[in-house]
């Protein structure tokens, strides 16, 4: 009977325990969700195709924890448009709430991408605007780039109620707003002050907790998105200035290294450059494993054009594989073609310069000859009879110029000073240099005066 009673008992605490746990579970969601979660994302440095993939891994990771809000800490002095309108249509396909805080400086590109978010905030004394297109010398692009480029500040503008009219002045120095210091001629940059005055600025807070205070998000979890060594890499090789360099010291480096005995610096460097290009356009998705591959093939293919003579197939197969494989790897085909030649050029003319003052000292001794045959060390070809000078012979063919000639007891090959000379007539060695014999005819009357 007892033991009846204790199964019971037993029974009612497991069932009572296992009802408690859905209670439980949902008391806990409750107080999580009760605490939001904000995410804090640098948006500092250059904009360019590196930023870009970091906020974009951000933005997914922000949306598996399942954040209330995306804080952007703006802080950039602009940069590529193409990297910053991919940033633009991430932040307008997120269903998250984004907040702009201009820290200091939200210049060119980071003005962009501070009017693509839903709402703007800045630090007392930070500024944002001077968002004019310029290319890679620094003049202004061209009206086709820069038409589309204010179309789309002031599109962004649009999008959360701003006057478009100040997004235009920024992108457009022809507007004129002498109250905010942009005359025709000047780019309209707001300081924090303007931007609230105009609209284009929510609020100002001087640190986090004046944000959130706005935000309303004061007792929220904050969580801050870092740059990892990894990224800071990708983001630096990916530079549109730094590629160039990369390609022009990888290939330098490997074809110094063809001049130079065993494995050294040249080709370590050559090799780091080149496992660094592909590295950060790996890493910031650019890039996958068949650009790679790729570019081994293309190395395979060369070194077999240098030690195995295939009438230049290799060569060129290779040299194609190798330009293949990079613009796989790149992001923009005119920038890593601008990239390629610059590299071939800087490349050819410090080979011509290395081979000119230092030679072949590498695996190149092994496959060009340089060596020479000469007279110093005892090679003749030929040697030159100067004993036959003034002497005179008979020719036994038509000279055409060349032909035979009995000179004393030889036959010779000769060549004629001038033009045709008849069989049978007297002629004259005059020089000879080697092989080279020159004979002129002697006249009739010459042979009376004698």
């Amino acid at each position: 009977m007892r033991s009846k009673l204790r199964v019971r008992i037993y029974l009612f605490l497991m069932a009572t325990a296992f009802c408690l746990i859905p209670l439980q579970l949902f008391v806990h969601s409750q107080t999580t969700t009760a605490q939001p979660l904000v995410y804090y994302i640098p948006v500092e440095q250059t904009v360019e195709r590196g930023l870009e993939a970091f906020m974009k891994r951000s933005i997914e990771g922000a949306v598996v924890d399942g954040a209330n809000h995306i804080v952007l800490e703006i802080d950039t002095p602009g940069g590529a448009v193409d990297a910053a309108g991919n940033i633009a249509r991430l932040l307008r396909a997120t269903d998250i709430p984004i907040t702009a805080y201009v820290t200091k400086n939200a210049i060119s590109a980071g003005a962009y991408i501070a009017l693509n978010a839903d709402q703007i905030v800045m630090a007392p004394g930070a500024l944002m605007g001077s968002a004019g297109v310029i290319d890679s010398a620094g003049n202004a692009a061209e009206e086709k780039m820069q038409s589309y480029w204010i179309a789309e500040m002031e599109e962004s503008a649009k999008l959360n109620d701003r006057d478009p009219l100040y997004a235009r002045a920024m992108a457009d120095n022809s507007v004129d707003l002498p109250e905010y210091n942009a005359e025709k001629g000047r780019f309209l940059t707001l300081t924090s002050g303007d931007a609230f005055e105009v609209g284009y600025a929510d609020a100002l807070a001087s640190n986090r907790a004046e944000l959130l205070e706005f935000l309303q998000l004061e007792n929220a979890i904050e969580k801050d998105m870092e740059v990892s060594f990894a990224e800071q890499i990708a983001r630096f090789v990916t530079h549109p200035v730094v590629i160039p360099i990369l390609l022009s010291v990888g290939s330098l480096g490997l074809v110094l290294e063809l001049y130079s005995p065993g494995f050294g610096v040249p080709g370590i460097m050559g090799l780091s450059a080149l496992l660094l290009f592909f590295f950060g356009h790996l890493f910031a998705g650019f890039a996958g494993w068949e650009s790679v591959i790729l570019f081994a093939a293309g190395i395979v293919l060369i070194l077999i054009e240098i030690f195995v003579p295939g009438f230049g197939i290799f060569g060129i197969l290779g040299i194609g594989s190798i330009i293949g494989s990079m613009i796989l790897a790149s992001y923009s085909t005119v920038n890593i073609l601008v990239s390629i030649l610059i590299a071939v050029v800087v490349t050819a003319i410090v080979s011509i310069l290395t081979f000119k003052f230092f030679g072949y000292r590498g695996p190149m001794k092994k496959i060009v000859f340089t060596g020479a045959t000469t007279t110093e060390q005892g090679y003749i070809s030929n040697v030159t009879r100067k004993e036959l000078v003034g002497q005179i012979g008979e020719t036994i063919t038509p000279l055409r110029p060349s032909g035979v000639a009995i000179v004393g007891n030889d036959r010779l090959d000769v060549v004629s000073e001038g033009g045709y000379i008849e069989q049978g007539k007297k002629v004259e060695v005059v020089y000879t240099s080697g092989s080279r014999i020159v004979v002129r005819e002697v006249k009739e009357h010459s042979q009376r005066e004698e």
